[in-house]
């Protein structure tokens, strides 16, 4: 678990990322509980792709019962009919959710090392080319 003020930090960036112009946030709630978060907007790290995709997380009671596609779909969607046509993200290369993505029609494109304390991370860009094949569920899609 993080500190109080981790904790204060995320509270914060989450209040004022929530109604963000331009900058979509759905839940996925099961039974009045959320049970998932998606979040998206412009996609400055990632030229020559019209958006990003910021966070998806679902509890792990939910994985594999279509929670975090259901989000995917949803921003996808949004974002789409907001005039993007493409979408990417950036994942750590040791995160299990790097084959999720690719089961939902990503490809990997390109990568990068970050500085932490104590060593490196190194992330791979995630893209999905085509928008309007995600939402219209013409990409090879399994769960």
């Amino acid at each position: 678990m993080t500190d109080a003020a981790a904790r204060e930090r995320r509270t914060a960036n989450w209040a004022a990322a929530i109604g963000r112009p331009g900058q979509p946030v759905y839940v996925a709630e099961l039974a009045g509980e959320i049970v998932g978060f998606t979040s998206g907007g412009p996609a400055p790290q990632h030229p020559g792709f019209d958006a990003e995709l910021y966070t998806l997380y679902r509890f792990r009671r939910v994985q594999g019962r279509g929670a975090g596609r259901a989000l995917l779909l949803t921003l996808a969607q949004d974002l789409h009919a907001a005039g993007a046509h493409s979408m990417a993200l950036w994942v750590l290369d040791v995160n299990p959710s790097r084959g999720w993505y690719l089961r939902q029609g990503a490809r990997e494109h390109g990568e990068k090392t970050v500085p932490v304390s104590g060593g490196q991370l190194r992330e791979v860009r995630m893209v999905w080319d085509s928008l309007a094949s995600l939402v219209a569920g013409e990409q090879q899609l399994s769960v």
